[in-house]
């Protein structure tokens, strides 16, 4: 059985390999990547790096020969991110690819009226175009990175003791990338998942505000959380040489996170770890405790 790794040189997709690694021979697993350069250190682990890329689908089609098993990670091209999927899906599905594990993202409802949708919209478009291709498919859909707090939190919340973030109270399903590498490894070497959908998460959500409550006993210190309006928000963002785009970012992320567009609580990811997932509270305390 071939395994192959798309967005092979990202964080998800070079951890997922090295768990990979730990279970079944390098010639067991195929990596996509756009240059032989980024994937070097793939080839000295004996990884079969192909090259290719989402926009051209003929080097899919070469690269996708042999392959049983494929982990579709999901792009960062967000202007252009269903259409590279669904190139590769339709390049999976020429070829004879047995089974497609595509990482998505977990929600509670697919709304095109949700501050959520400006990411959802791709995810359920490709969601759509491998259930309907044939193909045998497994969805992770991921929780929001718990290795991302800090950059929401502010890097500083040391100095600024506070949380300034329009969340509001609302819940939020979070998952380390690196479990996630972990139970997608464990998925890939493993039958019996085929056609299902698993939320990616741990069985307790949780709020902004319990994450400042969180802190406050890590560090000895209060931290306060406070939730802006939008607008101030940005405003306040603005005032520190922050590109537009990545306020808007945020700021999407953040009323999502107000509208509780994220608060799914699941078992799953326990389930497939075969371990409880690392809590939001134990993570914080490795970061801040070093």
């Amino acid at each position: 059985m071939k395994i192959l790794i798309t967005g092979s040189t990202g964080h998800l997709g070079s951890a997922t390999i090295e768990f990979l690694l730990n279970k079944i021979s390098a010639n067991d697993i195929a990596a996509l990547a756009r240059s032989e350069e980024k994937s070097k250190f793939l080839t000295e682990k004996g990884v079969d790096v192909r090259i290719g890329n989402y926009d051209d689908c003929d080097s899919l089609i070469k690269a996708f020969q042999g392959i049983d098993k494929l982990l579709l990670i999901s792009a960062s091209d967000l202007t252009n991110r269903s259409a590279q999927h669904i190139n590769a899906i339709n390049a999976a599905k020429k070829v004879g690819v047995k089974h497609i594990i595509y990482t998505s993202f977990i929600r509670q409802k697919d709304d095109s009226k949700s501050a959520l949708w400006f990411i959802a919209k791709d995810h359920v478009e490709t969601e759509g175009h491998l259930i309907n291709s044939g193909i045998p498919y497994t969805l992770f859909k991921n929780g929001f990175y718990t290795d991302m707090i800090v950059d929401f939190i502010g890097p500083n919340i040391l100095e600024t003791q506070t949380i300034f973030l329009p969340a509001g109270d609302g819940k939020v399903n979070f998952a380390l990338r690196n479990e996630i590498a972990e139970a997608l490894a464990n998925v890939l070497t493993r039958e019996g998942h085929q056609n299902k959908s698993y939320n990616i998460g741990n069985e307790t959500t949780v709020s902004f505000g319990e994450i400042a409550s969180y802190l406050t006993k890590i560090l000895g210190k209060k931290i306060n959380y406070i939730s802006p309006d939008v607008e101030t928000y940005k405003k306040e963002l603005a005032k520190h040489n922050i590109p537009e785009a990545a306020i808007n970012m945020v700021a999407g992320f953040a009323v999502a996170f107000s509208e509780n567009a994220m608060d799914v609580p699941s078992k799953d990811f326990n389930i497939l770890l075969g371990r409880n997932a690392t809590s939001v509270e134990d993570h914080l305390k490795r970061v801040f405790k070093k």
